[in-house]
C-alpha cells in the first residue's frame, strides 16, 4: 500500500470530498429522508403483519434457520410460529407508534443521542433495529442444541446486530450526519483520512499512538536486561528504597501482548508499585515470534524461559527460595514450570501469586467460541508444527468478544464523526500486539482448553516429566475480577483446591471489581473501585462470594502484605543489576518489547 499521506488523496477523491464536504448535499439529503418518510405513511398501516420490516438493518431469520441442521440444532416449528406473531404485533405496535407520532423508547446506548429521536425517521430506525435484534436473539436462544452449539449461534447472531446498527453507517446516524453539517465537512473530511490511515496500519485506531513510546512513556521503570536468549530477556529493576526484601519477585507476564501492561505510566505500574515496596523485581519481557521461533513449543516456554528465570533469580539473589507471580497465561506457564521443577525434587519459590489465570479450564468464558475440535484441528494443520499464530487474529478475535466497545464505537466516531482517538496507555497496549509460535500455541489450546488436563495429576508431560500441580506447596495468592469475560473468576477460584492443596488454608483468594484486565491495573494510589475478601475457602465459589466481605479501593494493598509476609528479612538494595555471570545487557526494558508483531510476521 501506498504510503503517502492519507490527506493527500486522488483528484476522483478530491472532488468527491469536495461534494460530500458541502453542508448543503447533508441538508438535502435529510430533507429527503423526511419526505420519503411522509411519503410512505399512508401504506405503513398495510405493514403490520409482515414478517420483518422493509428498513436499514433488516436481517432475514429464515437463511439462519436453514444453517441449524448443519450445526446439529433444531428449531421448533412451534417456537418460530410463536416468535413470528410475537414480532409482528410488535412491529405492528411499532408502525402505529410511528403514525402517530409518538417518540419510542431507545434502551441501545449507542442511540440514546437526542438526534435519534428528533427526527421520525432515525427514530423509527433505531426502534426498528432494536426490535430486529430482540427477535434474532429470541430467535437464537429457542434453537435446540448442545450448550456449545447454542453459545456459537447466539454469539454468531450478536456478531451480525452489532455490525448492523444504524450508528456504523454514515446514511443512517443522525448525530454524523449533524456533525458534518455543523463543521461544513470537516468532520467527514478527517474521518476519511483516520480511515485511510488505519487502512495503512492494518488496525481500527483506539486510541492517539503518537501519544507513547515504550521506554518512554510506557514500560519506562528503571532496570536492566540481566540475561537473553531466543525466547525471552530477563529484566532486574532499579530499587527504589534503601534496604530491600531478600526474597526478590520475578513476574511472568503473558505472552500474548507485551509485558508493559504491568509497567504502564508511573502512576498505575504494578512493577513501580511492587519495586516502592521494598522487593527487588525481575520480569520476563516475551520474545514477537517470528520466523526463527516458528517451531518453538510450550515444553521450551516452560523449561527454557521461566524455569530459567527462576534459577537465575535465585542465583542473583543468593536466595534458595524466590517469590514469583504469573499474570494470565503468563501464570499457567508460570504454574507448570512450578509443578515441573517439583518433579524434579525442586522447591524454588516461597509464595506464588496468580492474576485472572486458568489452572482448571472448567469454564473458559466469552472465547469458548473460538475452540472446539474442528476449527483447533484447522488450526494444527496450518500452524501445528511449524509456523507463527499472528498478533493481528489475537487481536481481531478479542476484539470480537466485545465489539461494541472495541470496534464499532471506534468506527463510529473516528470515520463517521472524524474526531480523533484520545490517548490511553492501556488501549495503546492492547493494539501491541505479539506473534506466537504456532505448535505451542496449539498445543496450549488442545490440552489446557480443549482437554483441561493440567488439572489433573499426571495426565500431563511437561519438558520429559508427568506433572502434578498439587506438588507445588507455595502458600498461594490467587486474584479474580468479577466482570472477566476472559478467565471467568469462578474458574480462577479453582486454582485454591490446585496449588499448595494439603495447606489450602494457607492460600488466599481476592475478588477485584472490573474485568480482565482493568481490574488487575486498579492502582492502590487512585482508591479505586472495590474488592471482596473471605479467607475462609469454601468448597463452592458462590458459598465463598455469599460470605466475603466488600472493601472499598484496590485490591493491590492486600497483596502487598502477603508478599511482604514471604519476602523475607530487610537487606542492603543492590547497587546494581545482575551479578558476575550476569551482567547488564541494555538498559530496561530492552528490544524484544519494542518489536512490533507485523515487523516480524
Amino acid at each position: 500500500m501506498n504510503k503517502q499521506n492519507p490527506q493527500h488523496t486522488s483528484p476522483d477523491v478530491s472532488a468527491w470530498l469536495a461534494q460530500m464536504s458541502d453542508p448543503k448535499f447533508w441538508t438535502s439529503l435529510q430533507s429527503q429522508f423526511q419526505s420519503q418518510f411522509e411519503q410512505i405513511q399512508p401504506q405503513l398501516k398495510s405493514f403490520s403483519a409482515m414478517a420483518m420490516p422493509p428498513v436499514a438493518g433488516q436481517f432475514d431469520p429464515g437463511s439462519l434457520v436453514k444453517q441449524l441442521g448443519d450445526l446439529g440444532a433444531t428449531l421448533d416449528p412451534a417456537d418460530m410460529v410463536r416468535l413470528q406473531q410475537d414480532y409482528a404485533q410488535q412491529f405492528s405496535e411499532l408502525w402505529q407508534s410511528t403514525i402517530s407520532s409518538k417518540t419510542p423508547a431507545i434502551t441501545d446506548r449507542r442511540l440514546s443521542a437526542p438526534a435519534w429521536q428528533e427526527n421520525p425517521y432515525f427514530a423509527f430506525q433505531a426502534a426498528a433495529y432494536q426490535l430486529n435484534s430482540r427477535f434474532l436473539l429470541s430467535l437464537a436462544d429457542a434453537v435446540k442444541g448442545t450448550d456449545k452449539v447454542r453459545h456459537k449461534l447466539r454469539f454468531a447472531v450478536q456478531q451480525m446486530i452489532d455490525a448492523m446498527s444504524p450508528a456504523n453507517f454514515l446514511a443512517t446516524n443522525p448525530v454524523a450526519q449533524q456533525k458534518i453539517i455543523e463543521t461544513r465537512g470537516e468532520s467527514l473530511t478527517k474521518g476519511i483520512a483516520q480511515l485511510l490511515a488505519d487502512l495503512q496500519k492494518g488496525h481500527v485506531s483506539q486510541t492517539d499512538e503518537t501519544a507513547f513510546e515504550v521506554g518512554r512513556d510506557v514500560g519506562a521503570s528503571e532496570g536492566a536486561v540481566i540475561y537473553e536468549n531466543e525466547l525471552f530477556q530477563l529484566i532486574q529493576y532499579k530499587p527504589l528504597t534503601k534496604t530491600v526484601h531478600a526474597v526478590p519477585l520475578l513476574i511472568v507476564p503473558p505472552c500474548i501482548n507485551k509485558f508493559y501492561i504491568l509497567d504502564l505510566q508511573p502512576q498505575n505500574s504494578l512493577v513501580r508499585y511492587t519495586v516502592e515496596q521494598g522487593h527487588t523485581v525481575f520480569l520476563i519481557s516475551w520474545r514477537n515470534a517470528d520466523a526463527s521461533l516458528e517451531g518453538a513449543t510450550w515444553d521450551q516456554y516452560v523449561d527454557d524461559a521461566v524455569v530459567k528465570a527462576i534459577h537465575i533469580a535465585q542465583e542473583v539473589s543468593k536466595q534458595p527460595q524466590i517469590n514469583a507471580l504469573g499474570f494470565c497465561v503468563g501464570g499457567t506457564i508460570l504454574s507448570c514450570a512450578l509443578a515441573l521443577l517439583a518433579a524434579r525434587g525442586e522447591d524454588p519459590v516461597s509464595s506464588l501469586t496468580l492474576l485472572t489465570t486458568f489452572l482448571d479450564f472448567v469454564d473458559t468464558g466469552a472465547i469458548d467460541v473460538y475452540i472446539d475440535e474442528v476449527q483447533l484441528a484447522m488450526r494444527e494443520q496450518m500452524i501445528g508444527k511449524r509456523g507463527l499464530m499472528a498478533g493481528r487474529d489475537f487481536s481481531s478475535a478479542f476484539s470480537s468478544l466485545r465489539p461494541n466497545d472495541l470496534l464499532w464505537n471506534y468506527v463510529e466516531s473516528n470515520y463517521l464523526k472524524g474526531e480523533a482517538p484520545t490517548a490511553f496507555d492501556l488501549l495503546y497496549w492492547n493494539a501491541d500486539s505479539t506473534n506466537l509460535p504456532g505448535p505451542m500455541f496449539c498445543y496450549y489450546l488442545r490440552h489446557m482448553y480443549l482437554e483441561n488436563a493440567l488439572k489433573d495429576p499426571g495426565r500431563l508431560t511437561v519438558a520429559g516429566e508427568k506433572i502434578d500441580l498439587r506438588k507445588i506447596t507455595a502458600p498461594a495468592f490467587i486474584y479474580a475480577s468479577r466482570e472477566d469475560h476472559i478467565v471467568p473468576w469462578k474458574s480462577a477460584y479453582a486454582s485454591v483446591a490446585l496449588i499448595n492443596a494439603s495447606k489450602r488454608s494457607n492460600n488466599r483468594f481476592v475478588l477485584g471489581a472490573s474485568g480482565h484486565i482493568a481490574g488487575v491495573i486498579n492502582p492502590a494510589s487512585k482508591n479505586k473501585r472495590n474488592y471482596w475478601i473471605n479467607d475462609k475457602l469454601e468448597a463452592d465459589p458462590d458459598a465463598w462470594f455469599a460470605r466475603a466481605k466488600e472493601h472499598p479501593g484496590s485490591w493491590w494493598t492486600e497483596w502487598a502484605a502477603f508478599l511482604a509476609k514471604h519476602g523475607g528479612r530487610k537487606v542492603a538494595a543492590p547497587k546494581q543489576a545482575g551479578a558476575a555471570k550476569y551482567k547488564a545487557i541494555e538498559p530496561a526494558p530492552g528490544r524484544y518489547v519494542k518489536v512490533k508483531a507485523d515487523q516480524v510476521a
